[in-house]
């Protein structure tokens, strides 16, 4: 997954217009204009890297003559003392674009090494681990990017690229079966569909019907086990998801069930902060 240029500039601006506004006035007053100076970007924990090009952009917003030389890529793996990135050029510019730059990497760092937390938990069980749209606004593309950088896989990006039925629309049209009658009325729609059941009455109803994928919201994993034996009965090939309430710590359970999907919205919206900091160094 790529992630346009303009739209990393964009972010990165209006980030930099917030936290720079008239000035960075603690710089302006002590350190003299014309001082150059190097440093590096420095990681402080183990993890994965994500974020690199809006650290990149971050600083060539502020000064374009700031030079970058980075030593990790995206989608690798990170070690205590670890140096992501060297940079030099004016002290007033750097010490500008410091925390944006770190920001951005600490953030999107903290998603890919909560998710490859997840993907490694299932490691060998064939289940994708799958990102929701519990994202911060604005964000939404970044932190995606960052999810396949830790090794998980995007659910769908809005509520245009794939049909999601769930209790609420289930509700307002009047149950699972009316909703699934409009939905195919005028043939198979063009994107994947996928339909939500809190029990097994109605997933017995989903089983029926030709959806792509069908999610288990909120199963225990005693209650994944019965789906997982009703498909078979039912001879469905519909792939599952299960989601709701899966932790680290339950999250292999339900890969070993037999469900090819798990989605974690924790991945993104409970993912801690990175732990990175940029040192100067002394002249």
């Amino acid at each position: 997954m790529k992630i346009n240029r303009f739209y990393i500039y964009r972010l990165v601006g209006d980030e930099l217009e917030r936290d720079i506004g008239v000035g960075d006035i603690t710089t302006t007053s002590i350190v003299p204009p014309y001082l150059q100076t190097t440093g590096q970007i420095i990681s402080r924990s183990c993890g994965i890297l994500a974020g690199i090009e809006f650290a990149k952009a971050t600083f060539a917003i502020v000064d374009n003559s700031v030079n970058l030389d980075t030593h990790i890529n995206d989608g690798e793996k990170l070690t205590t003392g670890d140096v992501i990135v060297r940079v030099s050029g004016s002290a007033h510019s750097i010490l500008k674009a410091e925390r944006t730059a770190l920001n951005f990497l600490g953030h999107l760092s903290g998603i890919a090494t909560q998710t490859a937390n997840f993907v490694k938990a299932v490691e060998g069980t064939g289940t994708v681990i799958l990102d929701t749209r519990k994202t911060i606004p604005g964000l939404r593309l970044a932190e995606k990017y960052a999810v396949k950088c830790g090794g998980g896989e995007n659910h769908r990006m809005g509520l245009y690229d794939m049909i999601l039925i769930k209790d609420n629309h289930i509700t307002a049209v009047g149950g699972i079966t009316q909703t699934l009658t409009l939905l195919y009325s005028k043939g198979k729609p063009n994107v994947p569909v996928e339909i939500e059941v809190s029990n097994l009455r109605e997933l017995e109803q989903a089983l029926r019907s030709p959806v792509d994928r069908i999610m288990l919201d909120n199963f225990t994993p005693e209650m994944t086990q019965q789906a997982v034996k009703l498909r078979k009965e039912k001879n469905s090939e519909i792939s599952f998801e299960s989601s709701g309430g899966i932790n680290i710590d339950t999250v292999r359970d339900y890969a070993e069930i037999g469900v090819e999907f798990i989605s974690i919205g924790a991945i993104i919206h409970s993912a801690p902060q990175f732990d990175l900091s940029l040192e100067l160094e002394m002249k």
